[in-house]
């Protein structure tokens, strides 16, 4: 039947593509289902008919006739899926989450490093206390036996560098 039919598509007999549509139309579907979305799957095997139908008198009847056809499958695939416009999706839809302190971890980055710019700008003195006490989870008395100097001085250097990272945190006229 395959080498008849082939023969008959190649010299243009019209119920030759009908014949072809019956006989290969599950082999071009299971096919294209490989490439192409389930739901597109019937528009692409009638495109692929189409063109079966249009350059029939190309087809070589000494050739393979479902070999021929997955050929054409093919290229309708490709051709196809880049016709397709990629699905698209608002900024906002994919915004990051909140994490458990509800702030994004883009926002936590940012705020991080205007801590650390800020931090930078006081006196080591002040750095130091604030450090241990935040950074290193040190008591105001762990701190002065640390450094060796009076708790007092400690407490002084903490308020006065929080005081210090508060100003140079907080906006202007804010």
């Amino acid at each position: 039947m395959g080498d008849t039919l082939g023969a008959r598509l190649a010299v243009g007999e019209p119920e030759a593509v009908s014949e072809c549509y019956r006989a290969h139309v599950a082999l071009v579907r299971a096919y294209l289902r490989r490439f192409v979305p389930a739901q597109e799957v019937d528009d692409v095997t009638q495109v692929v008919f189409a063109e079966v139908w249009r350059s029939r008198h190309r087809f070589d009847p000494a050739r393979n006739l479902p070999a021929w056809l997955l050929g054409i499958a093919r290229k309708r695939a490709v051709d196809h899926l880049r016709a397709r416009r990629p699905p698209t999706v608002p900024l906002e839809a994919v915004a990051e989450r909140a994490g458990a302190d509800g702030r994004t971890y883009g926002r936590w980055l940012a705020e991080r490093e205007e801590i650390r710019a800020a931090m930078d700008r006081l006196p080591p003195a002040q750095r130091q206390a604030i450090e241990l006490a935040y950074y290193g989870d040190l008591t105001q008395r762990e701190i002065a036996e640390r450094l060796r100097v009076p708790l007092g001085t400690i407490k002084a250097r903490t308020t006065r560098g929080l005081h210090r990272l508060s100003t140079l945190l907080t906006p202007e006229g804010g």
